[in-house]
């Protein structure tokens, strides 16, 4: 599927893909449709995490230039990274060269204000290293805002800018790729579902990378990432579930949260912060989800792997061929696809 090459002006015109896994049909739409394809008493749990500047250029100490994608983090200063060589995002990750070799201890120079040690390398691949910047707080915010990029993709035709990968849900920030899925919601789109009856909550979910370049770190993504639900999301999700209607996920994100904090809580969501390290596909049951509103992505891709716990992959293949031959738009900046039973 050919992907979208920059953030599109109508968000509201970009296509939707309705499939009905309980009965293995899928229709055709626009995001403007989205309020009248849910009912009056379903939930959209939207994730609210503002994307940062992730992409970091350096030198090694022995200066050779690498690119640090930030991966995740537990305390804000220390954090699991991926380290890429030679190169720019013009060249697709797969092709992307390696770094120099790094060993603990070791300093990467990102710029006069900023360093980062590394404290170790994992053994499942050398890209994959934790490091700890030499600031912290607001100067470590400051220092990555000032130093660093949102991550790029290959196939957008422009460097992108920190505006072009927020949602109009964003919050603190957390995410080190764009929650994509709710980058079609707008004020308008929101407002018309709450006139519908659809309510409306959120969580913050510490979106990852959703591709490295390096078979053995994307096999075992997505990392494990942190999230917290606020109090209210857990009444609202109380009520619909006592009321009938549907809990709906925007992304993959708040299925990751919503499932992860269930399993870590015997069935239950309960309001606060965990990490979750749950990886979700065929053969899981989800507990509190009944479905999502999702970008398109390849077969293989974490995402992809993770609707098979909503969809088979034959009823997948089938809409996804079908929206390809429509000339719809994959990845990031792409179309979408509303995965939820009809009853």
């Amino acid at each position: 599927m050919t992907p979208a090459t920059w953030p599109r002006e109508a968000p509201l015109e970009e296509r939707l893909l309705v499939v009905d896994p309980s009965r293995g049909r899928w229709t055709h739409h626009v995001v403007r449709e989205l309020p009248e394809l849910l009912r009056p008493g379903d939930l959209l749990v939207a994730n609210d995490a503002a994307t940062i500047p992730a992409s970091l250029f350096a030198t090694t100490a022995g200066g050779v230039a690498v690119e640090i994608r930030l991966a995740a983090t537990t305390d804000e200063r220390t954090w699991q990274a991926v380290l890429f060589g030679d190169g720019d995002w013009h060249t697709r990750t797969e092709e992307r060269a390696s770094p120099p070799p790094v060993a603990p201890g070791d300093v990467v120079h990102v710029s006069d204000a900023l360093d980062a040690t590394v404290l170790a390398v994992d053994p499942r691949s050398p890209r994959l290293v934790t490091l700890r910047f030499s600031l912290e707080g607001a100067a470590l915010w400051t220092a990555l805002h000032r130093f660093g990029r949102p991550v790029q993709y290959a196939y957008v035709r422009d460097w992108l800018a920190p505006w072009h990968v927020q949602t109009a849900f964003a919050s603190r920030p957390w995410a080190v790729e764009m929650p994509s899925a709710g980058r079609p919601i707008t004020a308008e789109i929101l407002t018309r579902l709450r006139r519908r009856g659809v309510a409306v909550a959120r969580l913050t979910h510490a979106a990852g990378l959703s591709s490295t370049g390096d078979p053995a770190i994307d096999a075992v993504l997505p990392f494990p990432e942190r999230y917290e639900i606020p109090s209210e999301t857990v009444t609202a999700l109380a009520r619909t579930r006592a009321e009938g209607g549907r809990v709906v996920a925007v992304g993959t994100t708040v299925v990751r949260a919503l499932e992860g904090c269930a399993s870590s809580h015997g069935g239950e969501v309960v309001p606060g912060r965990g990490i979750t390290d749950l990886h979700i596909g065929e053969g899981f049951v989800p507990r509190v989800v009944d479905g999502l509103l999702t970008g398109l992505h390849e077969a293989g891709t974490s995402h992809r792997t993770l609707l098979h716990a909503f969809a088979s992959e034959p009823v997948l293949a089938g809409a996804w061929s079908d929206a390809e031959a429509r000339g719809y738009l994959a990845h990031e900046f792409g179309d979408h696809a509303l995965v939820l039973r009809s009853a």
